[in-house]
């Protein structure tokens, strides 16, 4: 069953671009995530339509945050996504005639909602103030201090081109 990994790389690539004071190309987010700066560049525009991130052209342009980050929570990337389904299981048949899959798919039901709803509910506790500092104490806990985490960033971002 494929997962839909899609949220996870959205926090990814905002939690890098909260690393930096200035803009960050797609390229250099690009490169930050192992994909291609394509892919960074849709995933932006969707969140660029929800407010959540904007994005500056030419020299020294790219992409920067619009919003603090303990007031944007998963949740709201979560809707910014689409609302994908959260839950990878799902009913056999979604309209059956069997009485006996109509009963399965009314107790299974219940349960992805009741599931769904409690997951949303967390995401909507969840902020990226907070995934940043659980990142910043990851940091900590390795010795490695935020000025060499710029300077190797940059080493990599001055080689990128521009959005």
């Amino acid at each position: 069953m494929k997962r839909d990994s899609r949220l996870s790389g959205v926090l990814h690539v905002l939690l890098h671009m909260a690393e930096f004071d200035g803009p960050l190309t797609s390229e250099a987010l690009a490169g930050m995530m192992q994909t291609n700066p394509v892919v960074i560049r849709r995933i932006l525009a969707g969140l660029r339509k929800e407010g959540l991130v904007h994005s500056e052209k030419g020299h020294g342009g790219g992409w920067r945050l619009a919003k603090d980050l303990a007031s944007v929570t998963l949740y709201d990337i979560h809707l910014a996504l689409g609302a994908p389904g959260v839950l990878a299981l799902g009913h056999r048949t979604e309209a059956p005639g069997c009485l006996v899959e109509q009963a399965v798919n009314s107790a299974m039901g219940e349960a992805f909602e009741a599931a769904e709803a409690l997951l949303l509910s967390q995401f909507q506790q969840i902020t990226l103030a907070s995934l940043s500092r659980d990142f910043h104490q990851r940091l900590d806990q390795r010795g490695i201090t935020q000025q060499a985490l710029s300077e190797a960033a940059h080493m990599r971002n001055c080689s990128d081109g521009d959005d």
